[in-house]
């Protein structure tokens, strides 16, 4: 929606300076509230991303234990390229979603701030009482995307351990030694496609309140 800062928006952003770019984003009518919209429409993006990686890995593990002869070194790479994509996608999930809390910690801040500045005690009120339902949303839907992003870190570290031993043991006999492993892994994944599915509906939830 609000992708497009300009030069001096995503120069701002890029040095971190992220109350320079509020400002300099609100000075052209940007709000916190649409950028808070758009960086939660970013971590659900990367999120769906990351369901598709981590199954395109499975799906590699899997072929891997289907191994019956040819070249291993290709069926290693194979297996490695996937568990740096995965790596590279929960990284994604993870910078997406401390960007959706810097912004809407900057917005909860603001809004409290403000809520001083009514002079009618009924819009201050009405005010106070929208700002903690959002965020009691927020909580929920942030509570939602971290306990999915949680999910990747065992996934990862067994996939790390299953290129590593296959580096090292390039013969068929290593493949009937990472069939154990298979189950576990399926298990992780399984659960983690399940956690990021209650985080991608519990975001566009939010995103309807919001714009509501």
């Amino acid at each position: 929606m609000f992708r497009h800062a300009g030069l001096l928006g995503i120069w701002l952003l890029l040095s971190g300076c992220q109350s320079a770019y509020y400002s300099a984003m609100e000075k052209v009518g940007v709000e916190k509230r649409d950028i808070l919209v758009d960086r939660v429409e970013d971590a659900r993006d990367a999120q769906e991303d990351a369901q598709q990686q981590f199954s395109s890995a499975l799906e590699r593990f899997s072929t891997l234990l289907e191994f019956d002869g040819g070249e291993l070194q290709r069926v290693y790479e194979g297996l490695k390229d996937q568990y740096e994509a995965s790596e590279a996608s929960a990284e994604k999930v993870s910078a997406r979603i401390n960007k959706v809390q810097d912004v809407a910690d900057a917005l909860f801040d603001e809004w409290q701030d403000e809520l001083d500045q009514y002079s009618s005690e009924k819009l201050r009120r009405d005010s106070s009482v929208k700002l903690k339902d959002t965020q009691r949303r927020y909580t929920q839907l942030l509570n939602s995307m971290r306990r999915a992003e949680s999910k990747m870190t065992p996934v990862l570290s067994a996939l790390k351990d299953n290129v590593l031993y296959l580096k090292h043991n390039l013969n068929a006999s290593a493949i009937g030694s990472l069939q154990g492993e298979f189950s576990g892994i399926k298990r992780d994944i399984d659960l983690l496609l399940r956690e990021m599915n209650r985080a991608i509906d519990q975001s566009n939830e939010f995103i309807q309140s919001i714009q509501n």
